[in-house]
C-alpha cells in the first residue's frame, strides 16, 4: 500500500517510524510540503529514503502566501531538484483560514501560477480544494489543460465530483471512510480506477481512531472499508489502488 498524501516532515523519529510502516506492508508514501522550508525538508528525506518517498514540494493554501524572494528560491529549488520530484503539492485554494479567504483573489492567482509551473515541469498536482473552492480549482486546471491531478480529502457537491472524475483526475479518501457517511457516499461517485488512499498524517481522526496516532498504518482499515464497498478482494483492491498511485505519481525507481 501507498499513502497518497502525508506530511512526513511533521513526524518525529522518522527513521524508526518508516521502519515500522514498512514492516506493516506500507510500500511508499507521497510526502507533501507546506512552504519553502518544508519543501527543503521533504527533499532531504527523499535523499535519505529514495525508495520509500514520492517527494512533492509546494505551498499549502491555508498558510500565508510566500514572499517574492521565497517564490524565486522555490522555483530554483524546483529546477535543481526536478529529477527527484514526483509532484507539486500541497497546493490549492483556501477554505478554512479566514485570513486567507479574505485575500482569496490573491490565492487564486497564486494557485494558477503554481498550476502553470507544474505544467511546465510536467509534474502532477496534489490539491487542497474543498467545498465551493473545488469548482474554482477545477476550472483553473481545465483552463491550463492539466492532465494529472489529485484532489486530496475531497469534500464537494456531487456535480463537482462528477466533473473531477470526468476529467480523469484522482480522488483520495482518508480513514474517515470507516465511520463517516459523507466519505462512504463519495466512494459511490469515484470509480476504483481513480481512487487513492491517504491519511494526511499526522492530522488526527475521530471515531474509532480517536487518540490513535495517525500514520500510514491506518490505511489497512481504509482498505478493508473500500474493498467491502466495491465488493472486491482486499488484496486485489490494494493492488488496484497502488497501481493508481503509481500511474499518477510514477515509479520511485525513475524519480
Amino acid at each position: 500500500m501507498i499513502d497518497a498524501h502525508l506530511h512526513l516532515d511533521q513526524y518525529s523519529d522518522i527513521e524508526e517510524e518508516i521502519k515500522k510502516w514498512q514492516e506493516a506492508g506500507i510500500a511508499a508514501v507521497v510526502a507533501v510540503s507546506t512552504d519553502l522550508r518544508s519543501s527543503y525538508r521533504t527533499l532531504e528525506l527523499k535523499q535519505k529514503f529514495p525508495d520509500f518517498i514520492y517527494a512533492a514540494i509546494g505551498f499549502h493554501p491555508e498558510q500565508p502566501l510566500p514572499s517574492s524572494l521565497e517564490w524565486e528560491e522555490w522555483l530554483r529549488l524546483l529546477q535543481i531538484e526536478r529529477p527527484h520530484l514526483s509532484a507539486i503539492g500541497e497546493v490549492g485554494l483556501p477554505y478554512y483560514s479566514a485570513e486567507a479567504v479574505l485575500r482569496f483573489s490573491d490565492y487564486r492567482d497564486f494557485f494558477e501560477q503554481i498550476v502553470r509551473t507544474a505544467a511546465a515541469a510536467s509534474l502532477p498536482l496534489a490539491i487542497h480544494a474543498v467545498y465551493d473552492k473545488a469548482s474554482t480549482a477545477l476550472h483553473i486546471l481545465q483552463k491550463n489543460k492539466i492532465k494529472k491531478a489529485h484532489f486530496h480529502w475531497l469534500k464537494a457537491e456531487p456535480a463537482i465530483i462528477e466533473r473531477i472524475v470526468a476529467c480523469g483526475y484522482f480522488i483520495s479518501i482518508t480513514p474517515e471512510v470507516c465511520y463517516r457517511t459523507r466519505d462512504q457516499k463519495l466512494l459511490s461517485r469515484v470509480p476504483i480506477k481513480q481512487l487513492l488512499l491517504e491519511t494526511d498524517g499526522p492530522w488526527p481522526f475521530d471515531g474509532p481512531f480517536a487518540d490513535v496516532p495517525t500514520s500510514p498504518l491506518l490505511l489497512h482499515h481504509s482498505l478493508k472499508a473500500v474493498a467491502s464497498f466495491y465488493h472486491q478482494d482486499i488484496k486485489a483492491t490494494a493492488n488496484t489502488i497502488a497501481a493508481n498511485t503509481k500511474r499518477l505519481y510514477g515509479s520511485l525507481h525513475h524519480c
